[in-house]
């Protein structure tokens, strides 16, 4: 529903937008498909090719710039004022006038078909009235030559040099050379290096295409940019630049309006309004999360006093009326009678919020505007949002002590080919790490720290070069990997007919029956039907997570080893799964940028929680350790993430002073 709402809106299909509004949009859908455009959503310029062939720099400047556009103007009034025909320049500026025209009649049937009302019948008049400027554009294009009179000819070849003037303007070479510098900070922000800008945009896997994409986005001049998770791939690195580029757009001159979606909390503080999106319907509220969660549930504390507070009063109104008309009745008292009948009426249609939206004092003319069957709303009280079920099942046990897995001195360097001349770069170095039940073990890097490479040691996909890597004998291991998603994708092309519950069908190979499946996938939110009739190709980003999921924890494993499992999971999902994960009672190795999500499932930072102190109830004593991996050296941060984050800020600010 968000994403059909964002394209709405950057397509202009709301009414009430106006249509010279540039708006920008970047979605997380398709981006990262190898045969996608690369270029985000644009409502005032159409999509440009796919850029086969040229360089990621030189695809980010013509995209965002659009350029294209206005060099095919160019080259119609270039054309027609070098003709050696007098009547070319007349000819070419009646061309891009009536070119003009047809695209401003498009927008203006657009309008007149969503709108209605007075708005609507304002829009289809201008449209009436457009289409005979529309229609006079072109009698003056089919107007034979010899009928231009020489006054005419001579103000329309004026108005083509002008027009000629006023279009190289915008590709000056100076406007050029900084439209160039400003791509080459934004795209080092992002992660290129020097080499990286210079490649075919053609060669990107999807992680890079998507940092292109929003290099784009960024680049553009615009009035509203909208972008949809832009965290999605994006190292520490990236993100804290991203955050600190944004905050900065706050100071520029027309700064754009920000309309973003993400489910990483600590990057979206720098929204000061949020929009709510919740039962078909928008919220405004203007403050950040914290605040706004604060306020829901002040709200939603008050108005149960107040309905509390109602009930028993209303109790006590009822049986007074019960008793009145009890005692009328006994004694043919009619005054009781109607005392009780006027009293029932007034519980029947004043009764409800006493208090107006602000808190203050209630006016039916003021508070109450419009059709309603009573003179008071209903005290309705916030109802929280269904809980996101994400639940762990506890892992079997070990039987004999020890660690589960030790790494000790372990280095790693690529083969090297016999012909080379020059050894491999170490890519881990000496690392030390050992994980025991119930440990909590964080792992921050950069992009190209190897910290993959470190994960495939911990799950024996690869060998080190030198040192060893032992597991416990009775370890069940489950393993997250980054590109999950992808593989199951693949899968669901490859197979149309595939779903959860038959994959996991098939893998569980009678060890679990489909009661116990379902029970699996339902624990995950992949219930019902969902699970064994919706095929893997139709499934989400997180329903794909969700079934990746089920595949590591059918089998109970003791350890689970999660790479960037939060990439395409909500906000609702990643806070259960944050909260799932900091309490269960086996091991976790997170590897994630997602720095609210890390503190929470490894630190145990709760924002309900007093202490990080484990409770008595515990019954694992629980390490909690992160790790920071650079070069190939694994250190442990006694600060943790906000540690690394601070680290990280500095290199921010130094690599972009903002």
């Amino acid at each position: 529903m968000c994403q059909a709402l964002l394209k709405a809106i950057a397509e202009k299909l709301i009414p009430g937008i106006p249509e010279e509004t540039r708006i920008s949009l970047l979605q997380q859908t398709n981006v990262t498909d190898a045969n996608s455009d690369l270029r985000p959503n644009d409502g005032s310029v159409e999509a440009g090719e796919s850029g086969q062939g040229r360089s990621v720099l030189e695809h980010v400047i013509e995209q965002a710039t659009a350029k294209s556009d206005v060099e095919q103007e160019i080259r119609v009034l270039s054309d027609g004022i070098n003709s050696t025909d007098p009547y070319g320049p007349v000819r070419a500026v009646r061309v891009l006038r009536h070119d003009r025209n047809q695209k401003r009649l498009f927008r203006e049937d657009k309008n007149a078909r969503l709108r209605s009302g007075d708005r609507g019948l304002a829009a289809r008049k201008a449209l009436k009235a457009f289409e005979k400027t529309v229609a006079e554009s072109q009698k003056l294009l089919e107007q034979p030559q010899d009928e231009v009179s020489a006054e005419t000819l001579k103000n329309e070849t004026q108005e083509a040099l002008d027009m000629l003037a006023d279009l190289q303007l915008q590709i000056e070479p100076s406007k050029v050379a900084e439209t160039e510098a400003k791509a080459k900070r934004i795209l080092t922000g992002l992660g290129f290096s020097e080499a990286y800008m210079s490649k075919p945009v053609s060669s990107l896997s999807g992680g890079w295409r998507m940092r292109t994409a929003l290099s784009i986005s960024l680049l553009q001049e615009t009035d509203v940019l909208i972008l949809d998770e832009p965290t999605n791939f994006l190292d520490l690195l990236g993100i804290i630049w991203l955050q600190r580029y944004l905050e900065s757009l706050q100071d520029v001159d027309d700064a754009p309006t920000l309309i973003l979606v993400s489910h990483d909390r600590d990057f979206i503080t720098l929204c000061t309004d949020l929009l709510i999106l919740k039962d078909k319907g928008l919220t405004y509220f203007h403050g950040d999360l914290p605040t706004y969660e604060a306020s829901q549930s002040e709200r939603k504390l008050w108005l149960t006093k107040m309905k509390d507070a109602q009930d028993k009063q209303k109790a006590h109104i009822q049986q007074s009326i019960s008793n009145n008309i009890k005692a009328g009745k006994a004694n043919d008292d009619q005054n009781k009678l109607r005392q009780a009948k006027s009293r029932q009426k007034k519980l029947d249609d004043r009764w409800g919020l006493q208090v107006s939206a602000k808190g203050g004092r209630f006016k039916l003319n003021r508070d109450l505007v419009g059709f309603h069957l009573t003179a008071r709303d209903e005290i309705d009280i916030p109802q929280d949002e269904r809980p996101v079920s994400f639940v762990l099942p506890e892992p079997p046990d070990l039987r004999f002590p020890g660690p589960l897995i030790s790494v000790e001195n372990a280095t790693f360097r690529y083969p090297v080919k016999t012909k080379a001349k020059t050894a491999a770069p170490t890519v881990l170095q000496d690392i030390n790490l050992s994980i025991h039940m119930g440990d909590r073990v964080g792992i921050l890097g950069l992009n190209g720290a190897g910290k993959s490479t470190l994960v495939k040691l911990l799950v024996d996909e690869t060998k080190p070069t030198s040192g060893t890597v032992t597991t416990h004998p009775r370890l069940k291991l489950g393993y997250y990997s980054q590109h999950a998603v992808e593989a199951l994708q693949e899968k669901g092309r490859a197979d149309l007919s595939v779903t959860a519950l038959s994959l996991l069908t098939e893998e569980v190979a009678g060890e679990l029956d489909e009661g116990q499946l379902r029970g699996v996938l339902g624990s995950l939110g992949l219930p019902g039907r969902t699970a064994s009739d919706i095929p893997l190709g139709k499934l989400s980003g997180g329903q794909l997570v969700r079934c990746e999921l089920a595949r590591l924890l059918w089998r109970r494993p003791h350890c689970l080893i999660l790479d960037e499992v939060t990439t395409h999971l909500d906000y609702e999902t990643v806070t259960a799964m944050r909260e799932s994960l900091s309490d269960w009672e086996g091991a976790v190795v997170l590897v994630s940028h997602d720095r609210w999500f890390m503190r929470g499932a490894v630190e145990g930072l709760m924002e309900d929680s007093d202490s990080e102190e484990e409770t008595e109830e515990d019954s694992v004593p629980r390490r909690r350790l992160v790790y920071r991996l650079r070069a190939g050296i694994l250190t442990r941060l006694e600060g943790g993430v906000t540690e690394f984050e601070e680290g990280v800020a500095k290199r921010v600010a130094k690599l972009l002073p903002m």
